[in-house]
């Protein structure tokens, strides 16, 4: 393992010593070696890289990383610089301008809200190409499972923000009696005018934030 810095070697170490974590490695030296796997392997924790234990303000819950050529980089929903925004990550930044009034940025790279303290988690962590969800049933459930549990016990006052089912089925994980929850639909063109428009999950975390000392979020990119 490389070091991740920011506290989480220390504070993810029952989980990274615990014998499923390391089927997990076995399955990804495999995977890496005979397919093209996203994100590219030094990228694949710049989600705790990028956003230290100790500073992380909101956790956003993604499926698996975007499984064409380009796109995933370690951070839930994000693409990198140049490359064309996918469907939900639209939707997301019109959400933003309808609720902030913040202009909708022409790049997907997020890494910017990584550093503001939000947690851009997927809960598969990696993906073969063109096959989504390929990666689905290695594991990684177990393992970001953990992270949730780690984050939610460790942290005070963090917005767990949850879209669409799959990240809504996690809301066990989190002490809802220290943390905010904010959940609704997934911001896909399928699901996204049935509850994710008209969210404002954007102003209502730094709300809870502020109430609670912590600093709002700037969600401009």
């Amino acid at each position: 393992m490389i070091p991740l810095g920011g506290g989480w070697d220390e504070a993810l170490a029952p989980l990274f010593s615990d014998e499923r974590y390391l089927k997990i490695r076995e399955f990804l030296k495999k995977e890496y070696s005979t397919h093209v796997i996203y994100p590219d392997m030094y990228d694949l924790y710049n989600c705790f890289r990028f956003t230290p234990i100790d500073k992380v303000k909101a956790v956003i819950l993604g499926q698996d990383p975007y499984h064409e050529p380009g796109q995933a980089h370690g951070l839930c929903f994000s693409v990198k610089p140049g490359v064309e925004l996918p469907p939900s990550l639209k939707n997301i930044f019109k959400e933003i301008k309808d609720d902030l009034g913040i202009t909708e940025p022409n790049c997907g790279d997020l890494t910017k809200w990584a550093k503001e303290g939000v947690l851009l988690l997927n809960t598969t962590l990696t993906v073969r190409e063109h096959a989504a969800n390929s990666h689905a049933n290695c594991g990684w459930a177990w393992f970001t499972d953990g992270v949730i549990k780690t984050v939610s016990a460790r942290c005070e006052n963090v917005v767990f923000i949850l879209w669409g089912r799959n990240a809504r089925n996690k809301v066990s994980l989190i002490d809802q009696r220290k943390h905010l929850i904010l959940q609704c639909a997934h911001p896909s063109p399928l699901s996204a005018y049935n509850g994710f428009f008209g969210c404002r999950f954007f102003s209502k975390t730094n709300a809870y934030l502020e109430a609670h000392g912590r600093g709002a979020i700037d969600w401009q990119l």
